[in-house]
Parts: C-alpha cells; sequence; structure tokens
C-alpha cells in the first residue's frame, strides 16, 4: 500500500503541475476565441470586450487558473465557447470511440509484437532474424501520417476499405451483428496505422529482452538440461524477460492514445482527435485543455498499471518498498 500511495501521489502532482503549464500555454497563445470578431466591422469593441468580459477571458490569470480548477474538480471541465455547452459532455460523446480504436489497436500491436519478437531473438543471426531487422527497420522510418495518407488514398481508389467515419449508411437499420462487423470494418484502416507505427519498436525491446534473458546462467543451464526450446522461450525466458516489457506497457497505453488523435484526423474517425483540432483552429482553449490532461491522465493510469504489474511480479521491488 506504501508503494501504490507514494506512485499515486507522484502521478496527482505531475497532472497538476502539467495542468498549470498547459494553461500557461494556452493564455500566452496568440489570440482568443473572440479574436475574430475583432475584425468584424458590424461588432463593435465595446460589444467584444463584453463578451470577453462575461466570459472570464480578461481577469488575471491566477483567477481563471483558480476557476479551471474548481471546473475540472466539479467534472464538466469548463465551458466551450465554441458549443456554448460544459465540455465534459463533448469528451462523453467521443471518448468512447477513441477508446474502442487504441484498445483494439494495443490488443493487436501485443499479439503481434511479443511473438515476432520472440521468434527473431530465437533466429539471432540467421536470415529470418535479418529479415525481420531490415522489415522492422523500414516500418519504423515511415511516420504514422504518410501512412495514414497513403492507406486513405488507397482505399478511396480501390475501395477496399472505408475511406472514413465509423458507421455506413444505414447503420440503423442493421441487425446488432451487422452493426459490429461494421463498425470493426471501419477500424481496419485506423487501427492498422496505430499498430504499425506502434509494432516495430515493441518488437525491438521484446527481442533486446529475451536476448539478455537468453544470455543469463539459468537460460544455459537450461538449454544444457535439453528442456525444448518452445517452453524454454515461453516459461521461463519470457517471465524473465517481463520487466521492461512491463514498462513499456504502460507507455503504449498513452502513447496510443496521443497517436490516435492525428489518426483520427486524417481517417474521420469520430472521436478526440477531430475535436481536438476544431478547438485548436477555435481558440477553444477550454476543450483543447480537457483533451491535453485526458491524454496525461490515461498515461498516468497505464503507469501505474505497469508499477503495479511490476510490483506483482518482482519480488526485488516489494524488497525494497
Amino acid at each position: 500500500m506504501k508503494y501504490l500511495g507514494w506512485r499515486l501521489l507522484h502521478g496527482v502532482g505531475l497532472l497538476a503541475l502539467l495542468s498549470l503549464l498547459s494553461f500557461m500555454l494556452s493564455q500566452v497563445a496568440s489570440g482568443d476565441f473572440y479574436s475574430q470578431l475583432r475584425n468584424d466591422p458590424r461588432i463593435s469593441p465595446e460589444t467584444v470586450a463584453a463578451l470577453r468580459a462575461q466570459a472570464g477571458i480578461d481577469r488575471p490569470f491566477p483567477i481563471r487558473y483558480a476557476a479551471w480548477i474548481v471546473a475540472v474538480s466539479r467534472g464538466d471541465f469548463g465551458y466551450s465557447l465554441a458549443y456554448h455547452r460544459p465540455v465534459a459532455p463533448l469528451l462523453e460523446e467521443r471518448i468512447g470511440a477513441t477508446l474502442i480504436l487504441t484498445g483494439a489497436a494495443t490488443l493487436t500491436t501485443w499479439l503481434i509484437a511479443v511473438p515476432l519478437g520472440i521468434w527473431s531473438a530465437a533466429r539471432r543471426g540467421k536470415w529470418g532474424d535479418r529479415v525481420s531487422t531490415v522489415a522492422v527497420s523500414l516500418v519504423l522510418a515511415v511516420p504514422d501520417l504518410v501512412l495514414a495518407i497513403a492507406l486513405l488514398v488507397l482505399s478511396v481508389q480501390t475501395g477496399w476499405l472505408p475511406a472514413g467515419g465509423k458507421i455506413s449508411r444505414g447503420y440503423a437499420q442493421m441487425g446488432s451483428i451487422q452493426q459490429l462487423r461494421d463498425v470493426a470494418w471501419h477500424m481496419v484502416l485506423p487501427v492498422t496505422v496505430l499498430v504499425a507505427g506502434s509494432t516495430p519498436v515493441l518488437i525491438r525491446h521484446t527481442r533486446a529482452s529475451i536476448l539478455e534473458v537468453m544470455e543469463a546462467p539459468f537460460a544455459m543451464s537450461a538449454r544444457a538440461q535439453g528442456i525444448p526450446r518452445r517452453r524454454l522461450l515461453y516459461r521461463h525466458l519470457l517471465p524473465a524477460a517481463l520487466n521492461p516489457l512491463i514498462s513499456l506497457l504502460g507507455l503504449s497505453l498513452g502513447s496510443l492514445l496521443s497517436a490516435s488523435l492525428l489518426v483520427e484526423i486524417v481517417t474521420g474517425w469520430p472521436g478526440l482527435g477531430p475535436l481536438f483540432l476544431e478547438a485548436v483552429m477555435a481558440r477553444d482553449f477550454a476543450v483543447v485543455l480537457a483533451v491535453v490532461m485526458l491524454s496525461a491522465a490515461f498515461l498516468f493510469i497505464g503507469n501505474l498499471v505497469a508499477d503495479l504489474l511490476l510490483y506483482r511480479f518482482d519480488p526485488r521491488i516489494r524488497t525494497v518498498d
């Protein structure tokens, strides 16, 4: 419990610091939601000033930050000037689509990367390992944005995959199974981009962790005793190599959510990404701050889950605690 308490305290402190820095950056950005109104000759400067005063934009920084913290503590994350409603309902409408996308991408990434990393490590120096290393390097060199645009263009030209959105026309008239298939079919393109962007890194880490454990004395002893290679890899070496992989799991949970924002914008997936872009373009900083803090919170939760798993599986951490 002491370990969990310290990790929670550390995470809450980082989130508080991030909230302060994010709020400061949003305030020093050029312009605000009402900046465009100043260029409209039909609207007087007095009207613009009155609107800014009504929204509280002209108040001192400490008062605005304190008001925003109170709004966050209430769970509404402030008020969206662009949508004329609290931010929380906007997030609730979009976060489900983002979590479905990132959850499917995370699961697919680990199901692909861990076996491939183990396979590559078991064939170190052979042609299979060399081909895998080259392929991983090539995929890693392609930015997610370029891959998303390329797949989107391919989908438009060939019609093999839906070119955007989450559902098809006539979705409401489909049966439950057909609706699930329709959503899954629309997920193929964005999930492919996310998996392609995160799988090469995880393959490299898995391969490096397995290779490091393979040189340990217990692994050499196990091989000398004639333990079959498959059993040695999955029942002995993989558990011993879990520590860095568990840490990477926590990082991937948060990083995939951040990466999905860009992929959602390009592929038209109706998650937090398009909402974030619209808020940035409109200078609706309450929504921008909410999405930033939500991404940071997921990264914190992912690292906390990784820390708890390490605490459970690594007795050395329990000894230090």
